[in-house]
């Protein structure tokens, strides 16, 4: 029978198992080089409160600590809201493989209201997402054509020429391939697309794995709900590479310059 869902849907299907507790599967159209890709890992940790009957509010930051390798197959998210106030909800979140913890994580919710609001950050000049071509995908993972990338700086550099860049900014139009309306778990998986900032800086292909991801949700669902399957502009870069270690900073903006989220990480990187 084919399954005539969107892969995203597909990827971020949970199952109940009980309370609290669902049941997932890895996506092949999400792999990345060993095991999925974390953005998509990340979604279903934040789709497991979404579905949740004891849910209150709309998500306003989500921070995932990948523990562990996590392998193609079946997986288990246990979700626990620790605390509810009357304007915020607290998550716990564990996300477990044949017996072993793969990614923990927290989820916090809040009931937005209206109030003076400014925003500081500049949304990035640029061109119109179709004015410019779409990245190539060939030789990368599966996972890079779930999405439509479309640089205008920085694109990765995994070969070993021209010289190294001068810094990691990145600017990107992304979507998801095929057009999906924007919802909260996308825009977290879509928070995860850019690549990472080592191989902006440096030709080479070294090994390198997310040890922690964070998302801080400026958009509340009606915003998102106006985006419908507009390309977001996305712009990253990192602060320092330093004895292993890089950091990842990003913002995501709608093509109307609404700020929708912004991302912070922390990446494992070996020589």
């Amino acid at each position: 029978m084919t399954d005539e869902r969107h892969p995203f849907d597909a990827a971020v299907a949970l199952e109940p198992i009980g309370p609290g507790r669902w049941r997932g599967h890895t996506h092949p159209a999400y792999a990345n080089m060993v095991g999925p890709f974390g953005g998509i890992t990340a979604a279903a940790l934040l789709q497991a409160v979404l579905l949740d009957a004891a849910r209150q509010g709309e998500p306003v930051a989500l921070t995932v600590n990948y523990a562990g390798p996590l392998a193609d197959g079946g997986f288990e998210i246990a979700a626990e809201a620790v605390r509810t106030s009357r304007s915020t909800q607290h998550w716990t979140l564990r996300l477990e493989q044949a017996g072993a913890v793969a990614a923990t994580a927290s989820a916090v919710l809040a009931t937005r209201r209206e109030t003076w609001s400014a925003v500081e950050a500049g949304f990035p000049a640029a061109p119109p997402a179709a004015t410019i071509e779409r990245a190539s995908t060939a030789g990368r993972p599966p996972w890079t054509r779930a999405y439509d990338m479309r640089f205008i700086k920085g694109a990765p550099r995994l070969a070993a020429s021209p010289p190294p860049d001068a810094d990691s900014l990145s600017l990107m139009w992304v979507r998801d391939e095929p057009p999906r309306a924007l919802d909260f778990a996308s825009l977290t998986a879509l928070a995860d697309s850019f690549f990472p900032r080592v191989f902006v800086r440096r030709a080479s292909w070294v090994p390198i794995g997310t040890v922690s991801f964070s998302v801080y949700f400026h958009a509340d669902s009606a915003t998102l709900r106006a985006n419908g399957a507009a390309p977001l502009l996305a712009q990253a870069r990192a602060h320092q590479f330093r004895n292993g270690y890089f950091d990842q900073a990003g913002e995501l903006w709608s093509e109307r310059g609404e700020l929708l989220a912004v991302t912070h990480q922390i990446v494992y990187f070996k020589e």
